[in-house]
């Protein structure tokens, strides 16, 4: 039975990967902070699971900033693949906080590539990189050899991990991977992500739960694809005889609105009625569009997206949907004098 360490497995990403990678008969450790509440939303139904995938998923407190720690881990687990999906990964919040952005996502990411190095053991790395990579993109659409101009802390600090991932690679001979992954959004999405406050909002508006929705710039233009279809890429670069990188998206770009208009659109309602825009929620530094070229991970990974933008975007409305629906029925009973 193979082993894999997961960290970010509570983010949307990781809960996703470790369903894929029990499925595919692994054993799945993850690494999770410390809190005083618990943070395992994402996961707790894979404990419900009636073939007892649960049985194969270890959880372990621990932090990416935690050296000695990062090789107790390993050292017990010997896991064969290590997914690092660990990250302050808002883009907007690191404005706010560069430095703790920088720590988890660059420094975290060089102690556990240390880690592995320093215990030997025969660990296949994956490094979670970003489309923000690119930011202001020189060519469009952007590709594994289109040069990284990052626009924000949280860009620069994947760019560091890129490159430290590919320093370990060429320096000691090391399994290492990267996947630079355009937007890839869910039901399981952060609800401070731009994608599911619109799907949020959009359906607390048709039950009358809110009337606006207040967003930033709605003329940026990205690649969206679902995390589902994205982590299979992550275990397939894994799986192949050398280590190299590889651009995960679909190809195409919508704008921010093109999003909303589809999300409201689904519900019946004019967008145009309930979105303004906030100054407040403008980024610094904008990234204007992203769009990646995806060839060389179909043509060698063998990997190509499933679910389109209009079905993710439904999905998301579909999942959101239940949650304002829940939402009514416990507002009218309170109101009712429940």
């Amino acid at each position: 039975m193979k082993k894999a360490l997961v960290t970010g497995i509570t983010g949307q990403d990781g809960s996703y990967l470790t369903e894929f990678l029990l499925a595919k008969g692994y054993e799945v450790h993850g690494l999770i902070r410390r809190s005083s509440s618990f943070n395992t939303s994402r996961l707790d139904h894979i404990y419900r699971d009636p073939h007892d995938a649960g049985a194969r998923l270890f959880l372990h407190y621990g932090d990416l900033t935690d050296a000695s720690g990062l090789r107790d881990v390993l050292t017990r687990i010997r896991p064969d693949e290590v997914y690092n999906l660990a990250a302050q990964s808002h883009v907007r919040v690191s404005f706010d906080q560069p430095v703790y952005t920088v720590h988890t996502g660059a420094l975290g990411t060089i102690m556990l590539l240390e880690a592995i190095r320093d215990t030997q053991l025969p660990v296949r790395f994956y490094q979670a990189s970003s489309s923000e990579m690119y930011g202001k993109a020189a060519e469009i659409p952007q590709r594994e050899t289109t040069p990284f101009h990052p626009r924000s802390p949280y860009a620069c600090a994947k760019v560091f991990s890129f490159y430290q991932t590919v320093n370990y690679r060429e320096s000691y001979g090391m399994f290492c991977c990267n996947g630079i992954l355009f937007n890839h959004e869910s039901e399981r999405r952060g609800e401070t992500f731009v994608t599911r406050k619109i799907t949020r909002a959009a359906t607390r508006i048709k039950e009358g739960l809110q009337d606006k929705l207040f967003l930033g710039n709605l003329d940026a233009k990205r690649d969206w694809g679902h995390a589902r279809d994205y982590v299979e890429a992550m275990w397939l670069m894994l799986q192949q005889p050398q280590p190299d990188d590889y651009v995960v998206a679909t190809g195409e770009t919508h704008s921010v609105q093109e999003f909303v208009e589809v999300a409201f659109s689904r519900l019946g309602l004019d967008w145009q009625n309930h979105i303004a825009t906030d100054p407040r929620y403008y980024r610094p530094a904008e990234v204007d569009i992203l769009q990646g070229d995806a060839s060389k991970a179909r043509r060698v990974l063998g990997w190509a997206p499933r679910i389109g933008f209009k079905q993710l975007v439904g999905l998301m409305i579909e999942g959101d949907w239940k949650i304002a629906r829940e939402e009514k029925l416990i507002e009218n009973h309170r109101l009712n004098g429940g």
